[in-house]
């Protein structure tokens, strides 16, 4: 193999780590390495929108699960991550959405400085390409085509209507002036086709000489010299080799691999790591702060037809040959962003709404025509962590999310649900309501509590593992360590009302004009 020498050398081929390697190697006397674990996005199953769940649990997914979580009595949560070109952006729901403006004050708050609203939204709009046209809050133009549902279903229509009887607002855009109330969600999809940031970013730019893509690559270490990093360790079939960088090693292996990649090459508490034989380079708290979404489903059954039954050759036909069709649903069609107490600044809770029978955390067999309402908390106050099981690059980090072990949780859980089954009640989804499959056995506290310990699932956003102000400053450099930027969703913070995925695309954006050296934009 050839022995080249890069001048970055980017971790990571998901949604941070594929804008990085376009924006840098856009500079044609810029060499760029961008290593991805797993194997290029070639399989047909990962444009199917619909087809998200199925990719759980294969090659194309890291399949991790946290370790058994002291607030669900024991139980272990399955937590998806993307292991392929494009990362989690390949095998998510397609969500976009931004988070509150009152996120980005806090990240700011939290020494992220330059992060609030004003300094994100450019890269935002810098980003997109809605096919709603730009405006005050939205690009077009952009890499990352972003655009409305082209299939609606009839039981999502009346999840909207519910919402609006129960007291809340029609919202057309929840990446507008306001988040809160009821709405459909936009996607990031292309012809009624997944569109992920490998579709967005690499596409136009694996071609260019300047840029190289390893795929089926797995890195060990980050190679430490004299307190700079100067390259990484890889394995590529049985063969061990270093690749050196000249000018930064950017790590954007997500908010589980990210630490864990760090915590192997020195950079973490250390005396956990002189505890495996690690060698202290940095002692930082790198794993801890872990956030997530979680979501609780109440799922009833239906003598609508559901999206079960969606999978037909015909559709197949229609899906393939003319972006249009069932399939084209992202299954979470429809949400309302709710305060579910008058003093809150800004929505606590994003309920999900999909029509079909979502239970088992994704991996159940739909087996009734069935809808789903899935409250999901959107500023957890609870803290878990990441960190290491073996010194051996190839084990899985241990992951603990320490889910509903606060009580503000447990008090938000109860208020998420309570609001969520007010909607359900209401007379537009009443008419189509049967039998519940997945609800609480009573209204009262104890019962919705029983109940949301034993559904809950992971809306599959951790962030916050690598924060800015604690491990990477506001340039997202690691203190103490030269040469070296952590760059994806593990940065934040803090999480954000909302889906992660523009979050993260966002951040990358950005982050490419800090190591350029660009005075970053700012609205």
């Amino acid at each position: 193999m050839e022995n080249r020498l890069y001048d970055f050398v980017i971790v990571g081929a998901g949604s941070a780590g594929c804008v990085l390697a376009s924006r840098l190697s856009a500079d044609p006397g810029t060499r760029v390495l961008l290593i991805e674990a797993g194997p290029a996005d070639t399989a047909p199953e990962l444009r199917v929108p619909m087809a998200w769940p199925t990719l759980f649990k294969t090659p194309l997914d890291w399949d991790y699960a946290t370790e058994p979580e002291p607030g669900l009595d024991g139980r272990r949560r399955n937590l998806p991550l993307g292991r392929v070109l494009g990362g989690s952006s390949s095998i998510n729901a397609m969500i976009y959405m931004r988070g509150n403006p009152a996120d980005y004050r806090d990240w700011e708050k939290a020494g992220a400085e330059g992060w609030d609203w004003d300094g994100v939204l450019p890269y935002f709009k810098r980003a997109e390409d809605n096919e709603r046209g730009a405006d005050d809050h939205h690009g077009a133009g952009g890499p990352l085509k972003v655009g409305d549902l082209r299939t609606r279903h009839p039981l999502m229509e009346a999840f909207i209507e519910a919402g609006e009887q129960a007291g809340h607002v029609r919202n057309p855009d929840f990446n507008g002036a306001s988040q809160d109330g009821f709405g459909w969600l936009q996607v990031t999809q292309s012809n009624g086709l997944r569109f992920s940031a490998a579709d967005a970013y690499l596409r136009a730019a694996e071609e260019r000489p300047n840029l190289t893509v390893m795929t089926d690559t797995q890195v060990n270490r980050v190679v430490v010299e004299n307190g700079r990093a100067v390259g990484v360790e890889l394995v590529q079939g049985a063969e061990v080799r270093t690749v050196r960088a000249e000018r930064e090693v950017i790590v954007s292996a997500g908010a589980y691999n990210s630490p864990k990649l760090l915590q192997l090459s020195g950079i973490g508490r250390a005396a956990e790591l002189a505890a495996f034989g690690i060698e202290p380079v940095a002692d930082l708290p790198v794993g801890e702060n872990l956030q997530d979404h979680v979501f609780f489903g109440l799922v009833y059954r239906t003598d609508v037809e559901s999206l079960s039954t969606a999978a037909t050759p015909e559709n197949q036909a229609l899906l393939m040959t003319e972006g249009r069709g069932p399939l084209t649903s992202n299954i979470a069609e429809a949400a309302g962003l709710v305060r579910t107490r008058p003093d809150l600044e800004a929505p606590d809770i994003q309920i999900h709404a999909g029509p079909i029978m979502l239970v088992e955390e994704g991996l159940g067999i739909p087996v009734h025509h069935a809808f789903t309402v899935a409250p999901t908390l959107l500023r957890p106050t609870s803290r878990g962590r990441v960190f290491l099981r073996s010194p051996n690059p190839a084990a899985k980090p241990r992951i603990l999310h320490n889910y509903l072990t606060t009580a503000e949780d447990r008090e938000t859980v109860v208020r998420a649900v309570r609001a969520s089954l007010e909607v359900a009640a209401q007379p537009a989804l009443a008419a189509h309501r049967g039998e519940p499959i997945s609800a609480p056995e009573g209204d009262d506290d104890a019962s919705i509590l029983r109940f949301a310990r034993h559904v809950l699932s992971s809306i599959f956003h951790p962030v916050g593992t690598c924060a800015i102000g604690s491990v990477v400053d506001s340039h997202l450099r690691v203190q103490g360590v030269e040469g070296l930027r952590v760059v994806d969703a593990s940065v934040m913070p803090n999480t954000v009302r909302g889906n992660t995925n523009a979050p993260t695309i966002m951040i990358a954006e950005r982050a490419a004009d800090l190591i350029a050296g660009r005075t970053p934009e700012r609205a």
